[in-house]
C-alpha cells in the first residue's frame, strides 16, 4: 500500500473511529482532557507507524488499544495517587457498567458534553470536538468566531465538566426532556458540517458525519418517540440526506437545488422524512424550529420539478419560523424564498438589511451575488461573488461560486 493510500486510510479511520475511541477513554478515565489527548496521540502514532508497519487488520481496535496505553502512561507520568490511580486501574476493569436508557457510549459522551451546566454554545462546540472530531478551525468557522476564541471556549467547558464532576452517562428518563434541546442542536451542527464540510483539504461532503448524526438522531427518536422536535430534526436530516448524491457534480462542484437531478434523490429517505412530517402535522401541536425546517424540505422534495415548487407555502413556513427563531440566517433564507415569489428586487432589499449581522457569512454574499446577477448588475454581483468565494470554506461551493462569477456578462451595472 502506498504512502498516499495509507494516509487515506488514516483519514478515514479518524472520521469513523475518533468518537468511539474518545468515548471509550472518557468512560474508563472520567476525564475529557485525557481522552482527547490520548486519542490524538494514538492517531499521531498511526501516522508514524502505519506507513512502515502496514495498516492493522482492525484499525479501530488498534487505535483504541494504543490510546488506552497512552492514557495510562499519562496518568502514571503525573505521579499522582488517589483518584488518579483509581482511574488508571479502571482501564483494567472489564466489568460491565450500566449504560442507561440507551446502550451507546458515544451517546453518553454527547449527553456529557451537552450538560445544562454548560452554555449552549459551549455544549455544541465541545461535542463537535469530542464526538465529531472536528478541528478547532472547522468549529470556529461553524460559529463564525476566531479559532483562538473557540479553543478557549472548549477548554473552559472541559474544565467545568471536571470541576462540577458532571457524570458520564445518559440521563434518566425523567431528565431527558430538559436535556434534549442541546443534544439536538449539536446533532444539527454535526450534520451540517458533514453535509457542507469546511476546510481546503476536506471532502466537500463528509458522509460519515451525516450518517453519524442520523444514527444518533434515530437513537434519540427511539428513546423519545413523542417529542416533536426530535422527530422534526430526524425528518429534516433524512430529507436533506436524500439529496446528498445529487449535490456535487463529478468534477466536484456544488449543484444548486433547482439544478439537481431529482430522479437521483433517495426515494426511501424522502418517504421516511415525509412520514415523520405528516405524523407531526397530525399531532396538532405547535411546531418547533426543526419541525418547520423539515416541513420546508418536504415542500421542496414534493416537487417533481423545481418549477413546481410551492414557494408561497415555503414563505409561509419561513414566516412561522421567523416568529420563533428571528435570527439573521433565517431571515436570509426567507429572502431567498421571497425572490422566487416576489422577485429579486424585493428580496435584495431584505438581504441588504442583514449586512451588519452577516458581513462575515459567505452565504450572505453568495445570495446578494445571485440576486444582483438576476437583476443584471454584473459589477456589483462580481464583487459579491468575490467576497463569498473568499469566505466560503467548502470546496464544492467555492467551485460553484467561481463558475457563476466567471459566467457573468460584461453589461454595465444599472
Amino acid at each position: 500500500m502506498s504512502v498516499t493510500d495509507v494516509q487515506k486510510v488514516i483519514t478515514r479511520a479518524h472520521h469513523e473511529e475518533w468518537a468511539r475511541v474518545v468515548a471509550a477513554l472518557a468512560r474508563r478515565f472520567g476525564d475529557l482532557d485525557i481522552a482527547e489527548d490520548a486519542a490524538a496521540e494514538a492517531f499521531a502514532t498511526a501516522v508514524e507507524r502505519w506507513p512502515a508497519d502496514g495498516v492493522p487488520p482492525c484499525p479501530g481496535a488498534w487505535l483504541t488499544t494504543t490510546a488506552h496505553r497512552k492514557a495510562i502512561d499519562r496518568v502514571r507520568r503525573e505521579k499522582k495517587r488517589g483518584d488518579k490511580q483509581r482511574e488508571a486501574q479502571m482501564s483494567y476493569d472489564d466489568r460491565p457498567e450500566p449504560l442507561g436508557p440507551i446502550e451507546d457510549e458515544r451517546l453518553r459522551l454527547i449527553f456529557t458534553c451537552c450538560h445544562p451546566a454548560l452554555a449552549m454554545e459551549a455544549r455544541v462546540a465541545l461535542t463537535l470536538r469530542m464526538v465529531g472530531g472536528l478541528t478547532m478551525a472547522e468549529i470556529a468557522r461553524a460559529f463564525l468566531v476566531r479559532e483562538s476564541a473557540m479553543a478557549q471556549r472548549i477548554t473552559r467547558a472541559k474544565a467545568k465538566i471536571k470541576a462540577a464532576r458532571i457524570p458520564y452517562r445518559v440521563p434518566c428518563e425523567e431528565d431527558l426532556p430538559g436535556r434534549v434541546t442541546g443534544v439536538l442542536a449539536v446533532l444539527f451542527l454535526v450534520f451540517n458540517e458533514g453535509y457542507l464540510a469546511t476546510g481546503p483539504d476536506t471532502d466537500p461532503v463528509r458522509h460519515e458525519l451525516t450518517a453519524e448524526a442520523i444514527r444518533l438522531a434515530r437513537l434519540i427518536r427511539a428513546l423519545m418517540p413523542q417529542d416533536g422536535e426530535v422527530a422534526g430534526l430526524l425528518a429534516l436530516m433524512l430529507l436533506t440526506e436524500a439529496r446528498r448524491t445529487a449535490r456535487v457534480s463529478p468534477s466536484g462542484e456544488l449543484i444548486a437545488l433547482g439544478e439537481q437531478d431529482r430522479g437521483s434523490w433517495d426515494a426511501a429517505l424522502i418517504a421516511q422524512g415525509h412520514r415523520l412530517v405528516r405524523e407531526r402535522l397530525a399531532a396538532g401541536e405547535p411546531p418547533g424550529r426543526y419541525q418547520i425546517l423539515a416541513a420546508i424540505n418536504a415542500v421542496h422534495t414534493c416537487a417533481r420539478d423545481a418549477r413546481d415548487t410551492d414557494w408561497s407555502q415555503v414563505v409561509a413556513l419561513y414566516d412561522q419560523l421567523v416568529r420563533i427563531d428571528p435570527s439573521p440566517v433565517v431571515a436570509l433564507n426567507r429572502a431567498i424564498a421571497i425572490a422566487e415569489l416576489d422577485g429579486p428586487e424585493v428580496a435584495l432589499s431584505s438581504v441588504d438589511r442583514l449586512e451588519d449581522e452577516l458581513a462575515g457569512y459567505h452565504a450572505f454574499h453568495a445570495t446578494r451575488a445571485d440576486l444582483l446577477r438576476r437583476l443584471g448588475r454584473s459589477q456589483k454581483s462580481r464583487a459579491a461573488y468575490d467576497k463569498a468565494i473568499e469566505l466560503a470554506g467548502n470546496t464544492a461551493e467555492t467551485a460553484h461560486l467561481t463558475r457563476r462569477r466567471d459566467q457573468l456578462g460584461q453589461r454595465p451595472s444599472r
